[in-house]
């Protein structure tokens, strides 16, 4: 595929931006006639079908477990290798039989930036990042999501962006 470069030119007259500032002024003015939509956010949710979040929409992470309500996470390194903003803490551990497992995972959500990567990476289908949105706190440490809580998160997953449908049809 190759790159083409359009060559602008400078007018080489004086030019009046008068019909530039008349189109743009026409569109602000067309916003006058349409209807208006408020939500009132706290009481109305996207439960009530006001409004509705994208499938692919990446918000708070969630770690699935088994059956027997372990992570699946098998400590492989891949999500910390692959982050971005560096905000996921592992150490690894391996118990008698010789299965790995996370000793310590840590997600520092301030740092994230909710790209998918750790998702996209996880072999195991451990980690996922949700639809979750409504995420405050009064603490910062409250930020830091440790294995435990990870694994109580109950939000749904979010289907990230698949190349083979782009529309996301």
């Amino acid at each position: 595929m190759a790159i083409s470069v359009k060559v602008m030119r400078r007018p080489d007259r004086e030019v009046s931006y008068l019909r530039a500032t008349l189109k743009g002024m026409a569109l602000t003015f067309s916003h006058v006639f349409r209807r208006k939509v408020t939500m009132q956010y706290p009481e109305q949710t996207e439960q009530e079908g006001f409004w509705s979040l994208s499938p692919r929409w990446r918000g708070t992470h969630r770690m699935l477990t088994d059956e027997q309500g372990r992570a699946k996470c098998v400590a492989c390194g891949l999500c910390p290798q692959i982050c971005p903003a560096n905000c996921i803490k592992l150490i690894p551990g391996e118990d008698e039989e010789g299965n790995r497992y996370p000793l310590i995972y840590e997600i520092d959500e301030f740092r994230c930036v909710f790209c998918g990567y750790c998702q996209e990476v996880c072999p195991e289908e451990a980690i996922h990042v949700g639809v979750h949105y409504e995420n405050a706190e009064y603490e910062r440490e409250r930020f830091v999501y440790d294995l435990e809580r990870l694994c109580a998160q109950t939000h749904p997953v979010s289907t990230l962006w698949d190349p083979s449908d782009p529309k996301g049809e």
